[in-house]
């Protein structure tokens, strides 16, 4: 069943970015400027994000085979469609139909995994986990470009649609029902709160890399996902079945788990963005070699998540987090005092240094943060968790992007020395787009020192409280 969760979910999160490279091929396919394009991500990422705070509420409304069953039925529908589209329109649709199912699924797998084993072992656990959510969107890039260059964009699609297949069918023999189900009452103005809320804010963080910071659309979209954020939490606190349960925050493990996983969020994302594109315009590197070279530490990731997990069941979140988060600040400070000619190995050194680090902080402080919780929180832990860092990602590339282009721009030689001397402009200009990617980075670092403070914070041990009331035990086999 763990095999046919990690090859399903690698899937549907590997949509995430795997049209990062491919923009100017959709944009000559279907003749689009890049505005238009970019919502496939955008629009992407908003209904993922929406949907993530709904799968605490399914999880626990629907059997758990059927409901996994369902998202990756949705998902290959979505795939499908995307795979065989005729139209830009009809492209989108897909991809928004296959971020429905990308929005329950990656949710559900980690519900299941908190589910099936037991407090003392969920490190492991989620190590694996970690595996496929910090590997497949790192390979996304590097895949996407491969595919662009040697064959045609719709097989993006057209690969993926046989491996979807086969995990549904794997999944109506092997996926077993272990989450408790209930039958709570659905407060539809909740749903339709946030799906509002949460769809502004990650709207308008989306927004900023081309509209800047004082767009007006930005700026309100921001204030009002906000307001009907708070206005949600709100209602839930006095709701006896809430949609979504905040009361998750009262644990201070959890909270402060969910802070600093969003700020390594920030600190990873932000980066993996601003890298590229300091290859492809300083060294003149194609969309695919630029990807390439985050394909290391991204395998680096991969394989020391499941490593991470075990040290995790063994000694505890404390001294793992402190020393990732001082291992992702030493191995970022560097890209602040990057230069055209540095070598593109220390590039994909430092790159595979921050990864490391990354992996012994993001699942072993989650997986601490869930086992702070009583049974029935774990599917609202989840959907808050992963709602937050959704939001986190947003804010991080915002703010990353944003301080690129102001810096760049108040660094940007006069246009009339372009006449006068274009030799002089193209080296002015390659310096102050250095000096954009130096603010960007310093940015970075701050994230990475804020949570590195964040850590001495993290209590000993894993989490485990050994604390249960009748509300935690569904059944006999819950019991025992």
């Amino acid at each position: 069943m763990v095999l046919v969760l990690l090859i399903g979910t690698f899937c549907t999160i590997l949509n995430q970015t795997i049209l990062s490279t491919a923009f100017p091929a959709l944009m000559t396919a279907f003749n689009i400027s890049t505005s238009t394009v970019q919502w496939l991500t955008t629009g992407f990422l908003m209904v993922n994000g929406i949907m993530i705070p709904i799968s605490a509420y399914l999880s626990s409304r629907f059997n758990t085979k059927t409901l996994y069953v369902i998202a990756m039925t949705v998902f290959e529908i979505g795939t499908i469609m995307s795979w065989l589209a005729p139209s830009f329109p009809v492209l989108l649709s897909g991809r928004l139909i296959q971020a429905l199912g990308v929005g329950i699924t990656m949710p559900l797998m980690q519900n299941i995994m908190l589910t099936i084993y037991p407090p003392e072992k969920r490190g492991a656990a989620m190590g694996i986990n970690g595996l496929v959510i910090g590997l497949a969107p790192a390979i996304g890039p590097t895949l996407s470009g491969w595919v662009i260059d040697n064959f045609s964009w719709r097989w993006l699609f057209g690969m993926i649609v046989p491996i979807a297949a086969v995990v549904i069918i794997a999944s109506l023999f092997l996926v077993k029902n272990v989450i408790p189900n209930q039958k709570p009452h659905l407060d539809w103005l909740s749903v339709i709160i946030s799906t509002a809320g949460f769809g502004s804010m990650l709207y308008g963080f989306s927004s900023v890399g081309n509209d800047g910071w004082t767009d007006s659309v930005v700026i309100t979209t921001i204030i009002v996902g906000a307001i009907l954020v708070t206005f949600l939490v709100l209602r839930q606190n006095k709701l006896e079945e809430p949609f979504l349960e905040f009361k998750v925050f009262k644990s201070g493990e959890f909270t402060l788990a969910t802070v600093l996983s969003s700020i390594v969020m920030m600190a990873m994302v932000g980066v993996e963005l601003v890298i590229p594109l300091y290859l492809q315009i300083i060294h003149g590197m194609s969309a695919f070699h630029s990807g390439l070279t985050l394909l290391f530490g991204a395998l680096f990731m991969g394989l020391m998540s499941p490593i991470t997990g075990n040290l995790f069941d063994r000694h505890g979140a404390r001294r793992l987090a402190i020393t990732g988060m001082f291992i992702l600040a030493i191995g970022t400070i560097p890209f602040a005092f990057i230069t055209r000619d540095t070598p593109i190995i220390y590039i994909v050194f430092l790159y595979a240094v921050r990864m490391f680090g990354i992996s012994m902080v993001m699942m072993p402080v989650t997986t601490a943060g869930m086992n702070s919780l009583p049974y029935k929180l774990i599917s609202h832990g989840t959907a808050v968790n992963n709602t937050l860092r959704q939001v986190a990602t947003s804010v991080g590339t915002a703010i990353m992007i944003s301080v690129l282009t102001n810096v760049t721009n108040n660094h940007k030689p006069a246009h009339s020395l372009l006449a006068a001397a274009p030799l002089q402009y193209k080296s002015k200009m390659f310096d102050a787009t250095l000096i954009g990617y130096h603010a960007a980075f310093w940015f970075a670092i701050v994230f990475a020192l804020t949570g590195l403070v964040l850590t001495f914070f993290v209590t000993s041990g894993n989490g485990i409280h050994l604390k249960l009331d009748s509300q935690d035990i569904v059944g006999e086999e819950d019991a025992k």
